[in-house]
């Protein structure tokens, strides 16, 4: 089994049994947009992560960012001050409309995308650097959507992961409740290997992820995010809380569960110098095709979310 094979086979493995999806009471996918909002703002007052210094190594003066399954913009507000345009690409409304919301002190340009990646990609023009912060474990056909990533970048695509899947500390969870095991892979080995499989020269730093403030004002809604994930209804909260033990805890005020120290990996190649669709000639990325999704503009004069037009 090569290397992207056994990295969606393991990605795969984390699917949530059906008869278990089927009796949660509330969907156990997403994030409330506001926990990332309060970790952007405060990286964006903290020195550069390495990941922002491999972004920063390749980005020029007055560059352009793409930031793909942007959040609030954790992964891009450090490069702003370089930038001239940050383009974040997202599923969530509410995580884009705090993207904006992060972005707008900073005076750079910044544009909202709402959609998938690579399914929003022939719709959004290459830029020097493109990040991806802790996405790849949401992604198990690895190809078309690191090929898209590399597609637009001019100059670095840089990544950020945990060491190892962000839901792997629930495993005695899921075990307690559900009498369910929970894989120990995929881990940011496996992502590099399978990246390197796909011909990229990939470059890779690990590092220990610092205390950041970020979390939930109320320890309560702490717990029912893992609850939640865990597809339980909100009256086994007491049970949840229980069994997180000391992984639920405050810091600076904010409330949040899971482990005390976690390694991330920075995961970094070259781009295309110009983009690769440009460097064939395909003239649909001299323009921006504006589609059904919404786009976003955020200047230190104007922040709003305007709805698209369909360019043919």
């Amino acid at each position: 089994m090569g290397a992207v094979e056994r990295w969606a086979k393991e990605l795969r493995a984390w699917r949530i049994p059906d008869e278990i999806l089927a009796a949660a009471p509330e969907s156990p996918y997403g994030f409330p947009a506001e926990p990332f909002r309060r970790r952007a703002e405060a990286v964006r007052a903290e020195e550069p992560s390495p990941t922002a210094r491999r972004a920063l190594e390749a980005l020029p003066e007055g560059g352009t960012v793409l930031d793909v399954g942007c959040g609030a913009g954790a992964t891009s507000v450090p490069l702003a001050a370089r930038a001239s345009r940050i383009v974040g690409v997202d599923g969530s409304r509410a995580m884009l409309e705090r993207f904006l919301e992060v972005l707008r002190p900073t005076g750079v340009e910044a544009v909202a995308v709402e959609g998938t990646w690579p399914e929003v990609a022939p719709r959004v023009e290459p830029a020097d650097v493109v990040v991806c912060g802790h996405v790849l474990y949401n992604v198990a056909d690895l190809p078309p959507f690191v090929r898209a990533l590399t597609d637009h970048a001019r100059r670095r695509v840089v990544c950020e992961i945990t060491d190892r899947h962000p839901w792997a500390w629930t495993a005695d969870l899921w075990l307690r409740f559900h009498r369910l095991g929970r894989p120990e892979g995929p881990t940011a080995d496996d992502a590099e290997a399978a990246l390197r499989e796909l011909g990229f020269d990939v470059r890779r730093e690990d590092h220990l992820l610092p205390p950041t403030p970020a979390g939930f004002d109320r320890k309560e809604e702490a717990v029912a995010l893992v609850r939640r994930r865990l597809c339980l209804g909100p009256d086994r909260d007491p049970e949840v809380e229980r069994a997180l033990g000391d992984r639920l805890r405050v810091r600076d005020g904010l409330w949040s569960a899971g482990p005390d120290r976690q390694v991330v990996v920075t995961l970094w190649w070259d781009g295309w110098p110009e983009g690769s669709a440009r460097a064939r000639g395909d003239p649909s990325t001299d323009r921006i095709e504006r589609g059904p999704s919404t786009w976003g503009v955020s200047t230190a004069k104007d922040s709003r979310m305007v709805p698209g037009s369909t360019t043919r």
